[in-house]
């Protein structure tokens, strides 16, 4: 494993830096990181933001460049996730769109499909999220309910779906839906692209523990979508399904990468709270803490590598993915919980009471959700024992 970049690849992390050093709000790299709290104010923030990545081509990078990407290789987009990380940029408004529903269907999508938009998506004029988990079908996605019935050239949609992602500044919806009912689950499931501007869809807003807004439920009441809005094949939308995600490549190396950041930060928070007038970065306690952290994240970051390696070695990810997803999970969510530890009675305060940089408040509370979003902790314990253990499935009674 050789942990030096190629020419090429160092050309493209300078040129991302640049960029990023013109283009990020101004401030931002002395650390005045402020998102809008105002629902409005942030979604044109976010939006600004996502514009000015698709107008530097700093969007959908692995795109094929015939369709406006870089063609950028595997690590090309680590280092890209790596240089985000690093700065803490602010998170890619569209990235369902360019991450996941343009790649399926630059790869399966009709030619209408990819006229209609795929050049939306990259520009950000259309703003996608993924209409998957209900309210009883999260871990065991296939157990959807949300129907769709075919009236002519059109379908009828009905349902509710949960935990979306900013569906609430979503143009469109990339949505499973039950079709038919043949007795098995994975079965019966057709892909649909569907407008969120129609009557018959309904969105609302999450209020999350950590008081920001960005999860929604969706109602689907009487919706329509048509044969043209159909991503592969009627009834094969689970295949379709796991298309889409198989193009999230990168997912891993995002939290791998700010768990590093995360760990620098956590260093700074030791040497400015203090303890009877000394930093607590002085204290032996701390310092063996904080040296357990540093081992993990670097653990994290090479084990990471170790998969990255061969990943690109044979064109396919395996079931190691889960272990990093597992780890940092879990690794992400200790450490802020020693943040809190480490400020002591600082850390009850909130927002404008805050003695301390509340985003560590803030990223405690959502670190919540880490165990669960992206496959559970459980999930990825049983990918881990059955595909890379060899150990027998659960037995089922």
């Amino acid at each position: 494993m050789d942990f030096a970049y190629t020419e090429s690849e160092l050309e493209f992390q300078k040129e991302l830096r640049a960029w990023l050093e013109e283009n990020l709000p101004e401030g931002w790299l002395e650390g005045k990181r402020v998102i809008p709290e105002d629902d409005n104010q942030k979604a044109a923030f976010l939006r600004d933001w996502y514009r000015k990545l698709a107008e530097g081509r700093w969007a959908g990078i692995s795109w094929p460049k015939e369709y406006g990407g870089r063609g950028a290789s595997l690590m090309e987009e680590v280092i890209y996730e790596q240089e985000m990380a690093r700065v803490k940029a602010p998170p890619a408004l569209n990235i369902i769109g360019t991450a996941m529903v343009g790649p399926t269907l630059l790869q399966i999508g009709t030619d209408y499909q990819k006229e209609r938009y795929i050049e939306k998506i990259l520009n950000g004029e259309e703003i996608w999220c993924q209409g998957y988990s209900e309210p009883n079908a999260g871990s065991d996605l296939a157990a959807i309910q949300t129907r769709a019935v075919k009236k002519g050239d059109k379908w009828i949609i009905n349902g509710q779906k949960i935990w979306t992602s900013y569906a609430h500044l979503a143009d469109r919806c990339f949505l499973l839906a039950r079709t038919e009912n043949t007795g098995k689950k994975h079965e019966g499931i057709t892909a649909f692209l569907v407008d969120m501007h129609q009557e018959g869809v309904e969105t609302r807003t999450i209020r999350s523990i950590n008081d920001r807004r960005d999860f929604n439920e969706m109602f689907f009441n009487d919706a329509i979508a048509y044969d043209a809005d159909i991503v592969g094949e009627v009834n094969q939308g689970w295949k379709v399904s796991l298309i889409l995600l198989s193009h999230e490549r990168v997912g891993v190396a995002r939290q791998t990468f700010r768990l590093q950041k995360q760990f620098e930060e956590l260093v700074e928070l030791a040497k400015s709270m203090k303890k009877n007038g000394r930093p607590l970065a002085a204290d032996p306690l701390v310092r063996q803490n904080l040296a357990i952290f540093r081992t993990k994240t670097k653990a994290l970051l090479f084990n990471y590598y170790r998969h990255l390696t061969t990943t690109i070695r044979t064109g396919r990810p395996g079931p190691e993915g889960s272990m990093d997803k597992l780890a940092s999970s879990e690794l992400g969510q200790e450490m802020l919980a020693y943040a809190m530890s480490l400020q002591g009675a600082s850390g009850t305060l909130w927002k404008e009471d805050a003695s301390v940089d509340q985003n560590w408040q803030q990223e405690y509370l959502r670190s919540f959700a880490y165990t669960i979003e992206g496959g559970t902790s459980e999930i990825q314990k049983n990918i881990v024992g059955e595909r890379i253990l060899g150990l027998p499935k659960d037995i089922k009674y």
